[in-house]
Formats: structure tokens, C-alpha cells, sequence
């Protein structure tokens, strides 16, 4: 289609840089292949850091790798952007010179 899009992640691995190196090869993909990705790219984001979870437990499982990572991702689409991320990195917009809040990290003593 006619929509520019833009999608930037990094990725913090935990015990180790594969869990890292997995999200940062996969989840991409899997957004960018996504069936919600045109429709719904909030949606598109969450159901595919699911996704990559999954396939990297599988491959964790089988390779009895340890690691594992922390990740936030930025999808611009037109004039808007998306926010996803999960463990305790962060995200901060800065507008016109002032920090803009754009989530609340993760931490052990939030629900």
C-alpha cells in the first residue's frame, strides 16, 4: 500500500545475548507478517513479540539455552506510532525539547 511505516527495536539479553540476537532476527518478520499489520498494528505488535516468545522457548527448549531478554520496538505508521515492550527497558519521546511519558516500566513490585 501507499503508507510509509517504520519499525525500529532494541533488544537487552539477559544471561546471555541469544534470547537478544533470536527477538532481533524474528520479530520483525513477524510483525511485517502479520495479518493485522495494515488494520491493527498495535495488535499486529503484541500477537508477534508473542509469537517470537514462543518460538524462542521452543528453540530454548531444544538447544537448552538459557537467556533471555528484555525488548521495546517503535512502529511508526503514517503519522502515528505504536509502542511494544516487555521486561524493563523503556521508551522516552522527547517533543519539542521536553520528555514525553510513553509507559510506565515494568517492575517487580507492579501487578
Amino acid at each position: 500500500d501507499d503508507v510509509d511505516r517504520a519499525y525500529f527495536a532494541v533488544f537487552d539479553g539477559h544471561g546471555g545475548v541469544d534470547a537478544a540476537n533470536y527477538s532481533a532476527t524474528h520479530l520483525h518478520v513477524n510483525v511485517g507478517f502479520h495479518e493485522e499489520i495494515v488494520k491493527n498494528p498495535a495488535e499486529a505488535l503484541k500477537c508477534s513479540f508473542q509469537k517470537t516468545d514462543e518460538m524462542f522457548l521452543f528453540k530454548a527448549k531444544r538447544e537448552k539455552l538459557r537467556s533471555g531478554t528484555t525488548g521495546v520496538s517503535a512502529l511508526i505508521v503514517g503519522n502515528k506510532l505504536h509502542i511494544a515492550w516487555l521486561g524493563d527497558s523503556q521508551v522516552m519521546l522527547v517533543q519539542q525539547g521536553k520528555a514525553v511519558t510513553l509507559m510506565e516500566p515494568h517492575k517487580p513490585e507492579r501487578e
